[in-house]
């Protein structure tokens, strides 16, 4: 089933993305229906890649419950849906992981009301949570470990599972922290609610394709490193056109300028030009739809590149 992805998105020419059912900041319909998020992102970016054109792109929203199943039956080409990488779902579920494009954690989000500074004071609460994620086992084994009890309340979309806890019926919601802070300003009155302090794991979500289709794997690894080390060579949509003049090997191998780096991908040298031009290169990307100057505004932490104190890193493109 996974054999021949490029050959398939070519031939139908678009990419079938799977994204959330509509989460802020991550993948969500504007008014428009224009699907918009940094998990989008990620699906214009190998659209941009493999097509020619970002604009290539059918969203596919999904549950965390249909996620992989969908992926497993060929229905989408790339999982792209703040999903966290795991050895279990890496080993056991013919899928792949091709890098992680946010490094999150799970917190708590409560209301003011409740009274409550820590996840440590939660010992009997009702707990809003999304059936099918790690989110579920990462609650149990916190509460356990510090002798506490609590009432799972299950929803199977995050829309569902804020509009319970907005409804009262649970005290807390837990999630990714990237989520809480997408869910907080969906909230009739986001002010009337805060997220704790503690992390209680660590979520590395990124995109997903089948097992068994390596060169599919390595443009979608590698559409994600393109962005990144666009941003290390401070390459963006602004100037990618001005940048295909730089006398930087790096810049020149990244741009297409210096030939011979697409064939290994199955592509034409212009792929990463055309995903920095067309979507931008990562801090771009976080920026507009995540970071400070967004409705989130959350910080780079540590999504921030290697050489800024964070996490993202790009092997060589040589």
């Amino acid at each position: 089933m996974a054999d021949g992805t490029l050959d398939a998105v070519k031939k139908k020419g678009f990419v079938q993305c799977g994204v959330s059912t509509g989460l802020p900041g991550f993948s969500n319909p504007d008014d428009k229906g224009n699907w918009m998020g940094l998990d989008v992102d990620l699906c214009r970016a190998v659209a941009a890649a493999t097509l020619g054109d970002a604009s290539k792109v059918k969203y596919i929203p999904l549950t965390a419950k249909e996620r992989f199943t969908a992926l497993q039956s060929g229905e989408i080409d790339l999982l792209s849906r703040n999903t966290t990488w795991t050895l279990t779902r890496d080993g056991s579920l013919g899928l792949n992981f091709a890098g992680v494009n946010y490094y999150d954690g799970q917190g708590f989000l409560v209301s003011k009301d409740l009274g409550v500074k820590s996840a440590k004071e939660l010992d009997g609460a009702a707990v809003c949570i999304q059936a099918g994620t790690t989110t579920e086992l990462n609650l149990a084994d916190y509460f356990r470990e510090f002798g506490m009890k609590y009432q799972p309340v299950v929803f199977d979309t995050s829309d569902q599972t804020v509009k319970g806890f907005e409804a009262g019926r649970c005290d807390v919601l837990t999630s990714d922290q990237s989520q809480l802070y997408a869910l907080r300003i969906q909230l009739s009155n986001p002010d009337k609610a805060m997220v704790l302090p503690e992390v209680i794991s660590k979520e590395p979500l990124g995109p997903v394709v089948r097992q068994g289709d390596d060169q599919w794997f390595n443009i979608v690894k590698w559409s994600l490193f393109a962005a990144i080390t666009a941003e290390e060579l401070g390459v963006s949509s602004d100037n990618a056109d001005k940048m295909k003049s730089s006398t930087n090997p790096n810049v020149q191998r990244l741009l297409g300028t210096e030939a011979g780096q697409g064939k290994n991908l199955g592509l034409d040298d212009a792929w990463a030009f055309n995903i920095v031009k067309q979507v931008g290169n990562y801090g771009e990307m976080f920026e507009r739809n995540v970071g400070k100057s967004s409705p989130l505004g959350i910080e780079r932490g540590l999504n921030a590149l290697w050489t800024k104190g964070g996490l993202q890193y790009a092997p060589p493109i040589r």
